[in-house]
C-alpha cells in the first residue's frame, strides 16, 4: 500500500562517506595563512529531517507514517529535533496488519502518539547520551536509555547514530518503540 521496500540502503552512508581530493600536476607552495585569519566553519547540511529521512532509501515507511500523520511540516521545521528512526526493517517486526491499520485516517491520532514518541526535542547527538538514562520525548513520556553494552533505547538497538540534518539529528534504531 504505502510501503515500498529495500531501496539502496547504504545511499545515506555512502553520501555521508563520500569526500573529493583533488590531485595538482605540479606541487606550489602556498603562503602561509595571516594569523588572523578566522578559522575554517563547518557548512551546516543542507536537508532537514525528512528530506534526510527521505533520501536515504530505508526509512520509507516511516517517511510514508509521517505523512499521514501529518507530521512533515512539523518536522521540517526549524526544530532542533533528535529522532530514533526505526528502518523499514523494524517496521516489517510489527504484527501482521499493524501499520496498515495506523496509517488508516481514523486512527491518526494514535500514529502520531507513536511517531512523536520517537521524537526528543533538541539535538542529542551519540556522544550525549553517554550520561542518560531517560530522555522525555515530544509525546510526553519518557524513554529509558541503557549504554550497557552498545546503545538501546527502550528495546531498541541504536545502530547507526549522528546523522546531521539542518534542523536536528537521527539515530537509526532497529525496532519501532510503542508509548504504554
Amino acid at each position: 500500500m504505502l510501503i515500498q521496500k529495500k531501496q539502496a540502503v547504504m545511499t545515506l552512508l555512502v553520501a555521508g562517506a563520500m569526500m573529493v581530493f583533488g590531485l595538482t600536476a605540479c606541487k606550489q607552495e602556498q603562503p602561509a595563512a595571516p594569523e588572523t585569519a578566522a578559522p575554517a566553519v563547518a557548512e551546516a547540511p543542507a536537508m532537514n529531517i525528512v528530506e534526510v529521512a527521505s533520501s536515504a532509501g530505508s526509512f520509507n515507511t516511516l517517511v510514508a507514517a509521517v505523512k499521514a500523520a501529518g507530521l512533515v511540516e512539523t518536522l521540517s521545521g526549524p526544530g532542533p529535533f533528535t529522532v530514533f528512526a526505526p528502518t523499514d526493517e523494524a517496521f516489517a517486526k510489527l504484527p501482521a496488519g499493524t501499520l496498515d491499520d495506523l496509517l488508516k485516517p481514523e486512527n491518526k491520532e494514535q500514529l502520531v502518539k507513536i511517531l512523536t514518541y520517537h521524537v526528543v526535542p533538541g539535538q542529542v547527538m551519540a556522544a550525549d547520551v553517554a550520561g542518560l538514562t531517560t530522555a522525555t520525548t515530544v509525546q510526553g513520556q519518557n524513554l529509558a536509555i541503557d549504554t550497557s553494552a552498545g546503545v538501546k533505547v527502550n528495546n531498541a538497538n541504536v545502530v547507526q547514530t549522528d546523522i546531521a540534518a539542518s534542523n536536528g539529528v537521527i539515530h537509526v534504531i532497529d525496532t519501532v518503540l510503542l508509548p504504554q
